[in-house]
Parts: structure tokens; C-alpha cells; sequence
């Protein structure tokens, strides 16, 4: 059960097709991805974690680090994919809480969706755009 007077902010994500609903609330500075630490669920990833916490580096310049924490429930895709859901989150998540630093990420595009997503297959192909070997005869 949370304390009624800890303010907690929301922040959805998507990404191909993994979906990262972020929470944050006060602590001190604990980042939980599906009941796991952050850095064991992306595998030990560097590139996967930074990523992930790039949002936070705007803050962190100007903020004392370690007064958050940060709940993630993700689901779907890869982790890669996942991690940039996440972002996208987190990012959502920060402004709602500091509407100061919206522009800064509206510039750094942690704020933009990555909408690209699989091609659907086409009749008579083998893939989206792959297709059954030519035979002149």
C-alpha cells in the first residue's frame, strides 16, 4: 500500500509492439522493471541502459539524483524495443512532474513515438515483400 500523500505519475510507452507503463514515485532511486532490476532485465546491456535512463541525464544536471524510483511493467516485443517503450515512458512520466523541461525533451524527441512497425504479408508472396522464386518455364 503506497502513502496516500506520495505523489505517483503515470507514463505509457509503445514501441513495434512492446507496451511500457512507467511509474513514478518517491524513494530512493530503485529502477524495477517487471518486479527484476533494471540492469539484470535488460541482460547487463549498457546500450540497453542507457537508453533507458537518457531521459533522466536532463534532469540529473540540474536535479539531486536519487529521490525517484521507477516501476515498469513492459510487456511484449523484444528489449530492445522494449527499452525504447521504456524511454518513452519515463519521458512522459518526467514532464508530468517537471512541465519546466518539456522543450528540453521535446528536442532531445524522447517526447516522439517511433511509429514504424512490421509490414503486413501480402497474398502471393512469402513475406511482406518477398517473392516466390521467377521460373521462365
Amino acid at each position: 500500500m503506497q502513502k496516500p500523500d506520495t505523489p505517483t505519475l503515470h507514463g505509457i510507452g509503445r514501441r513495434k509492439s512492446a507496451v511500457a507503463d512507467v511509474i513514478i514515485e518517491t524513494g530512493n532511486g530503485d529502477f524495477v522493471i517487471n518486479g527484476n532490476p533494471g540492469f539484470s532485465y535488460m541482460q547487463q546491456h549498457v546500450s540497453r541502459i542507457a537508453v533507458i535512463k537518457a531521459p533522466l541525464e536532463i534532469l540529473e544536471q540540474l536535479h539531486e539524483k536519487n529521490t525517484h524510483n521507477f516501476i515498469v511493467k513492459v510487456q511484449g516485443g523484444g528489449l530492445e524495443a522494449q527499452a525504447q517503450a521504456i524511454k518513452l515512458g519515463l519521458a512522459k512520466a518526467l514532464c508530468k512532474l517537471y512541465p519546466d523541461y518539456r522543450q528540453s525533451f521535446k528536442q532531445k524527441g524522447y517526447l516522439t513515438t517511433d511509429a514504424r512497425c512490421k509490414e503486413r504479408k501480402k497474398y502471393g508472396l512469402k513475406k511482406a515483400r518477398k517473392a516466390p522464386q521467377f521460373s521462365k518455364r
